[in-house]
């Protein structure tokens, strides 16, 4: 198996496993909605099923991610400003994994305490970041010579991703955060898996690009 197939199933795995993350911490958590809540409230301090769900729902996609990322790192056909992109990136899986040792107070508000703040910084480098990178990356080679979807596709995700960062802090949405917030996530697995088959190629990058 070559590290482009791998990376593929690897960029599968981040997607389904996240999946059933979401679906399975929301259904066995007391009161929780997915509706209005926001994903990180999974392992909110102080609640249940908090620690299980940060240890082996956050930290596990993350894990996934990046190994998604460093496999196909060699082979992602990436130069100048997508290779910056490529980068930011990596702020995705970097906020999953962060979101388990750094959770949210009860109802993730906008100032709490020491670990709440942690929590808003961290966020706030990874929405922008990964919108950015979302954005950059739809500029690499391949996507500019043969994929208008999946071009157009990255660069929407990247903006709904920030459009749905500002718009979820606002009170007025509360009651369907946790669905805004879902459908940024939704994007971000679509444009991984077009990350995976159509900026991921067999031939290696070379030392130019």
């Amino acid at each position: 198996m070559t590290r482009p197939q791998l990376s593929r199933i690897l960029a599968l795995c981040v997607v389904l496993f996240g999946l059933l993350f979401y679906t399975l911490g929301a259904a066995i958590k007391p009161g929780y909605s997915s509706l209005s809540q926001f994903i990180s409230e999974l392992n909110a301090t102080g609640t249940a099923w908090a620690q299980e769900l940060g240890y082996f729902g956050f930290i596990p996609l993350g894990l996934l991610f990046g190994a998604f990322l460093w496999v196909a790192g060699p082979f992602a056909q990436v130069r100048d400003a997508s290779r910056v992109g490529w980068l930011l990136l990596c702020l995705q899986p970097l906020s999953f994994i962060a979101v388990a040792f750094a959770p949210c107070d009860v109802g993730c508000p906008l100032e709490g305490s020491y670990s709440q703040e942690l929590h808003n910084l961290q966020g706030l480098v990874a929405y922008f970041g990964t919108a950015a990178g979302l954005v950059l990356v739809s500029f690499a080679p391949p996507l500019q010579s043969s994929s208008a979807f999946g071009r157009y596709l990255l660069r929407l995700s990247g903006a709904v991703f920030l459009i749905v960062f500002v718009v979820m802090l606002s009170p007025e949405v509360a009651p369907i955060r946790g669905a805004l917030q879902r459908t940024a996530d939704a994007f971000l697995a679509a444009s991984l898996l077009v990350i995976a088959w159509q900026v991921v190629r067999e031939v290696e990058r070379t030392s130019a690009q």
